[in-house]
């Protein structure tokens, strides 16, 4: 039962992955077409696009959104484990647990807080005043969501720790 919640969950993850690839290549034409623009002189159109860095900015924001969960459970996020490689297998497994524990507190207390913060952006009407005008919220609200799919990849995480051998993780290991 749970692995096949995990692997739906993990084509969830890819799924997302995939839009965040989607934001990158639109992202990509944008600015393509913003430099394009104001480099040569085409009759009829603009000179530029005057929101471009603006939307840029969000789009890089929006895949890092939809790559986080799915890089966390490709072991591709940042990790630093010599010490794990170096110390005994049973204390590395061990410190693996702590950190999947921090991980989660830190996860759910980021999406509360993030959805707090969506919250009374949302009820203030507050905007956002740049070369576009948008309510805050709009950039505010997919950080509690994706804080929660972090979440619970970490729960899942913790589920193949205590499933697989005494030993630090495998996944994403730098050193040789």
């Amino acid at each position: 039962m749970i692995d096949r919640l995990s692997r739906q969950y993990g084509r969830l993850l890819a799924a997302l992955a995939l839009v965040g690839c989607a934001i990158l290549l639109a992202m990509m034409l944008i600015i393509v077409a913003d430099v394009a623009l104001r480099n040569l002189a085409i009759p009829g159109l603009p000179q530029g696009l005057a929101w471009s860095n603006e939307i840029s900015e969000l789009m890089l924001y929006l895949l890092t959104m939809c790559v986080a969960p799915w890089l966390l459970r490709q072991g591709q996020h940042i990790r630093v484990d010599i010490l794990l490689q170096a110390i005994p297998r049973r204390l590395a497994w061990q410190l693996e647990w702590i950190g999947d524990v921090i991980g989660l507190a830190c996860c759910v207390l980021i999406a509360t807080y993030a959805a707090q913060a969506a919250w009374s952006s949302y009820t203030s009407g507050a905007v956002n005043i740049k070369t576009l005008v948008t309510p805050e919220w709009w950039a505010l609200a997919p950080l509690p969501f994706v804080f929660v799919l972090l979440s619970i990849e970490m729960v899942f995480r913790m589920i193949r720790l205590a499933h697989g051998e005494r030993g630090p993780r495998h996944d994403a290991v730098g050193s040789a």
